[in-house]
């Protein structure tokens, strides 16, 4: 196996070309958007997890250049209470501290270190289809190029053309929760940076951060019906914004002043995940990222499981000659660990499972946290971490 393809240049996919690159192949990246622009607005965390992953890829430095650090998180009850304070991940490591981001700038900054990498990107590109043969794997895109290799990864996201060539039918489900993002500088906050947080409010799930500058970040997370496809088609955020303020000044928290002070700027989207048991590959096409195992916002690991998703199917690959055997381990080493964040992050949006007092995560220990280190550590061989080598 040489050449590999790469559809989707959004985080999980540049990662994985990383990864792959840096494991000696030949990658190319075909994104559909025209530049990297798309999605510049809503902002993630990276959880420790994830930075140990882009640390592995030696991309630290181009992360910690964007944002800023979260280094604890304050957990407050509908009457303002501090119910708890604690460390975030591990935060004693200044690469491995959770960082908050906006997700265009992250995209954007993968993309630009696979360009000064040496690793073909292309914009616009369009996937409609994928053949696969025996030896080789196709790809067809809208403008009429074409493009083949040895194996093609698709990280095309939620709605991904892959998957449907390898599990029609199988779609994104409403995980129960709408979710609003926003910013404001003049937020009635005064609290140093470097901490979220959380507020369990009667009414909305309510996320925030100070970044140096001043400028709040905050999310809320509202349960009952789907925000309809035309709302989201055509946004209307002064609207949002009312709501909101409504459903928050209920609680007598910060969150209700801070979405007050926030301008049109305001998102939203619909928490959605793939349904587990998927399939995640067919022949030589595999699907990786959001695309084979989406799961609502609540525990905060998407973008970091995709990171993890790229080391370790790289050094799959790496590490075992055979592509399906490659893609066997790969899909072991994954599948226990991401369905376990859907069902998890699912029950909490959905309200069946009640969030941990010191975040709204899941438990502690998530299935692979033992192995994880060894799994992602790029100088040790991943079948002999994992107990399948000869």
């Amino acid at each position: 196996m040489t050449h590999i393809l790469v559809i989707g240049g959004g985080i999980a996919g540049t990662a994985t070309a990383l990864a792959l690159h840096k494991a000696g192949f030949d990658v190319t990246v075909h994104e559909a958007h025209p530049d990297t622009a798309e999605d510049i607005g809503a902002f993630l965390t990276l959880a420790s997890n994830g930075m140990r992953a882009l640390a592995e890829l030696d991309a630290s430095d181009v992360v910690t250049a964007l944002g800023f650090p979260l280094r604890s998180m304050r957990v407050l009850d509908a009457q303002g209470s501090e119910m708890a304070q604690v460390p975030l991940g591990e935060a004693d490591d200044a690469l491995l501290r959770y960082r908050c981001l906006r997700r265009g700038e992250l995209s954007a900054a993968l993309q630009a270190e696979a360009v000064r990498r040496g690793i073909g990107l292309s914009h616009g590109a369009r996937l409609v289809s994928v053949e696969n043969g025996p030896d080789e794997v196709t790809a067809r895109f809208a403008d009429g190029g074409v493009a083949t290799g040895h194996l093609l990864v698709g990280a095309d996201g939620l709605s991904s053309t892959v998957r449907q060539s390898i599990a029609p039918g199988v779609e994104p489900v409403y995980a129960g929760q709408s979710v609003f993002y926003g910013y404001t500088r003049s937020a009635p906050v005064a609290e140093d940076t470097g901490h979220i947080t959380m507020v369990r409010g009667s009414s909305a799930a309510f996320g925030y951060a100070v970044s140096p500058d001043g400028e709040a970040y905050w999310f809320a997370r509202v349960g009952g019906d789907a925000v309809p496809a035309e709302a989201l088609a055509h946004p209307t955020p002064s609207r949002w914004r009312e709501q909101l303020v409504a459903l928050l000044g209920k609680d007598a928290t910060p969150a209700v002043g801070i979405v007050a002070a926030s301008t049109d700027d305001i998102m939203a989207t619909n928490a959605t995940e793939i349904p587990p048991g998927a399939p995640w590959r067919s022949g030589r096409t595999l699907i990786i990222g959001d695309a084979a195992h989406a799961a609502s916002p609540a525990t905060g690991q998407g973008a970091s499981m995709a990171l993890e998703d790229a080391v370790v199917l790289a050094k799959s690959l790496r590490d075992t000659p055979d592509p399906d055997s490659a893609l066997s381990l790969y899909e072991a080493c994954r599948r226990p660990r991401v369905e376990h964040n859907i069902t998890a992050s699912g029950e909490i949006s959905r309200g069946t499972r009640a969030p941990s007092r010191t975040g709204g995560g899941p438990p502690p220990q998530r299935p692979g946290d033992d192995t994880l280190a060894a799994q992602l550590d790029w100088n040790r061989d991943l079948n002999a971490v994992t107990g399948t080598a000869d």
